[in-house]
Parts: structure tokens; sequence; C-alpha cells
């Protein structure tokens, strides 16, 4: 299935969302008014216009909450998400939008009439798709129940075939969803020594501190009798010494990759 998200027709949002937990089936409805035919090269502007321009009228002139079919098929057999599945539409008529979800046919009164293969094909994944979002067996028309002549007369003819697809074609394998990226692992440790400030010889605290009680932990001698608090020469030669010994830069300074090493990160 050919499937656009509402993301990619830059959909605005609902004012607000009634949801339908499962429907009887779907309703196919078309535009109603003149359609012109879009080429399929461009599709990914030509038929997005027209998605848009059908949600600007039912929100802008309509007053509605959003577009009112749940998905709309465009005739290259695009699958444009409406107001999406599990959502009740505004489409079918007073007292039947809970009954069925709704699916639009971009096709129109006038100029383009005649549903495409590709058409066929993109309602039958639409039908399809919403089945698996708690849609019942029943394909209708809008004007079962409802008087109308939507979804004209060609499309209407399909839909009391069982809305079969074209001879000839195949099913729409669907895109198996990508595998997330899994997040990385978060070393605490290492978080914390990206907070850790650079220290040097006279620099004072409770960071010194720590590394002069690291420094003892890897065994350094030179600090007996020396303030723990104050980075004394003591502190930068056991510093360049652990440097020295880890193929760092010896600068007596206790940087990033310095302090990941005292905490035997690296």
């Amino acid at each position: 299935m050919k499937f656009m998200p509402r993301s990619a027709w830059d959909a605005r949002g609902p004012k607000n969302i009634t949801r339908l937990s499962s429907a009887r089936g779907v309703k196919v409805h078309y535009v109603g008014s003149p359609v012109t035919s879009v080429p399929a090269a461009k599709c990914s502007t030509g038929c997005r216009n027209k998605v848009r321009s059908i949600q600007r009228q039912h929100m802008d002139s309509n007053g509605w909450s959003d577009i009112a079919y749940n998905l709309l098929v465009c005739e290259h057999g695009v699958v444009w998400e409406g107001r999406g599945a599990r959502v009740m539409s505004a489409a079918n008529g007073s007292g039947l939008n809970s009954g069925h979800y709704a699916v639009c046919a971009l096709l129109g009164n006038k100029g383009l009439v005649e549903p495409s293969d590709a058409m066929l094909n993109g309602l039958r994944d639409a039908i399809e798709y919403l089945r698996e979002h708690g849609a019942g067996n029943e394909i209708k028309g809008h004007r079962d129940g409802y008087s109308t002549d939507c979804p004209g007369g060609p499309l209407y003819a399909w839909v009391r075939k069982g809305a079969p697809r074209p001879k000839g074609s195949t099913p729409a394998k669907p895109t198996p969803p990508k595998k997330p990226t899994p997040e990385p692992e978060i070393n605490p440790t290492e978080v914390m020594v990206k907070q850790l400030p650079t220290l040097r010889e006279g620099d004072r605290g409770w960071h010194v501190k720590t590394l002069h009680y690291l420094l003892l932990a890897r065994d350094y001698g030179g600090l007996d009798g020396v303030d723990d608090t104050t980075f004394t020469p003591a502190h930068t030669n056991g510093v360049k010494g652990l440097q020295d010994a880890t193929g760092l830069k010896i600068d007596g300074v206790v940087g990033q990759k310095t302090w990941a090493v005292l905490l035997r990160v690296a």
C-alpha cells in the first residue's frame, strides 16, 4: 500500500477527535465537484494539494473539526490519511458516522469521473487497512442510507460488485515497519565525566578532593600529608604520571579524558 500519513501533506491539527473502536464496515465516497486529472509525476504535489483543499473546505467553510474522511485515494492508488483509523468520520450523514468508516476517491462529477485500476486497488488497500483497525466486512456507498448521488455511477457500480480488485492485479504487500533504532545505553559515569570541571594546579574545592582520593585509589603514593582540597604540585605530578602511563597528553591538567581514566571508563 502506498500510504501518505497526515504529516506528508501538512495536515492541520483537528479541533477535536471522537474515537471509534469498531464499525460495521466502510462507506465509499467521491468528491462530487469537478476534478481534474493529475499526471503521475506530479502526484506528490497535485494530489496533495487536492487533499489539503478538501480539508480547508471542511474546516473553514463547513466548520467541521477536520477533513471528513478517514482515508482518501487518488487516481494513482496512493492512500492519503485523513482522520485516520479508529476516528469517527463526518462524511456519512447525521447519525450514520458511527456505523462506517469513510473512504473518499478523488473522483468528480465532471472531468475525472472514471476510477483507474490504480485507484480501485488503492481503495481496496484502504478498505483492508481499516478492517485491520476495527471495520467490519460491509462495503457500501455513501448513497446507501443517505440521499445523494455519491459516490457516482461508475464507482457505485464497483461497490455493488463487492469492490473487487481489477483483473490481473494482486493485493499490495504491506511494507513491513522499520525496526526502531535502539536507544544507546547511557553510561551514567560518562554523563558525570562530561559535567566535571577541568582542574589545574591552584584550584580548590571538593572536585579537587575527589581527584585526591582517585589518585590514591590508583596507587599514587606522593600525597601523604598533602591538603586534599587544593590542587598542589604533588597532585600535578600524580596526574602527569597517570597521563604518561595511559598515553594521554602529559600536561598535568585534569580534563574529560583524564577524568575518564581516573574513573576507569576509558
